[in-house]
């Protein structure tokens, strides 16, 4: 494709895309940083309000090249595209081992009221969760189990942390997440939209086992995930229809936040697609 001109590290440009790797111009921006090849490919086929997520590319010439289908589609979607230096696209992405793409996309966050208006089945739903990495991962765990949505509370870490929407790994443009919801609202508007809150617990009352073999799990359900270092405050656990814990068969002395979702996420999901499930052949 030829040596394209490459933008200035002291564009305005490329000033607004370093910006928003503070939290509160990404808040009055609405803006946030996509990187690597699979976000980017998320973000152009996305959607927001009608128009594309991502609002501008920027890439390496090594990484248009490698990667010329995503570059191709971003121009196709009437996205702009820069192209910058390694050291320009490291300044942007404010990581040690950048990927090369990275993209300016706008918010994507949902209403609350949207979600529960979907009916969703399972949902997982983050309170005083503070790690972004552990944010990210959660929300990757419960699009690859089928999840209809995750929530945010608003003691939780920012949705758009550049952690956050790497260790997404794309997910975050795959289902409706909602941010900055306090906790009681979120239960009360889930369980009065028929969704059973169960909040997941080292030192839970119930076995996630004995929810299986009893058959209680096959209906909407919602988890609720707590704090990496302390977990769920009493106030908390006390909303939910029940506090289940995932079961240590071998010596290991916990599970971390991420395994721990991932496991609960998925048992709802096949308890759920097993017959009678709320998303069985049967009960749809």
């Amino acid at each position: 494709m030829g040596t394209p001109e490459l933008i200035s590290p002291r564009s305005t440009r490329v000033a607004a895309a370093r910006r928003l790797a503070r939290r509160n111009l990404r808040g009055k921006e609405r803006r946030f940083i996509a990187e690597g090849p699979q976000a980017v490919r998320e973000a152009i086929a996305h959607r927001t309000g009608g128009r594309p997520t991502l609002i501008e590319l920027f890439a390496t010439v090594e990484a248009a090249e490698r990667h010329h289908e995503i570059v191709d589609a971003a121009r196709d979607a009437g996205v702009a595209v820069h192209f910058a230096d390694d050291r320009t696209i490291a300044d942007i992405s404010q990581t040690v081992t950048p990927q090369g793409l990275l993209g300016v996309c706008h918010f994507l966050d949902s209403p609350f009221e949207e979600i529960l208006a979907a009916r969703p089945r399972l949902v997982a739903v983050l309170a005083n969760v503070r790690d972004p990495g552990n944010a990210g991962t959660v929300l990757r765990c419960a699009d690859a189990a089928g999840a209809d949505a995750v929530v945010l509370t608003d003691a939780s870490v920012d949705l758009y942390n550049p952690k956050s929407v790497r260790a997404s790994v794309g997910s975050l443009f795959h289902l409706p997440v909602a941010v900055g919801v306090p906790v009681e609202q979120v239960v009360g508007g889930l369980r009065d939209a028929g969704v059973r809150i169960l909040a997941a617990d080292g030192a839970g009352d119930r076995d996630l086992d004995a929810e299986l073999d009893d058959g209680t799990m096959g209906g909407p359900s919602a988890w609720v995930f707590g704090n990496e270092a302390w977990g769920l405050p009493e106030e908390t656990r006390a909303l939910a229809d029940a506090v289940v814990r995932v079961p240590i068969h071998g010596r290991a002395e916990s599970l971390n936040l991420a395994t721990a979702a991932a496991v609960c996420l998925y048992a709802s999901a096949r308890a759920q697609r097993a017959p009678g499930g709320c998303r069985s052949g049967s009960a749809e």
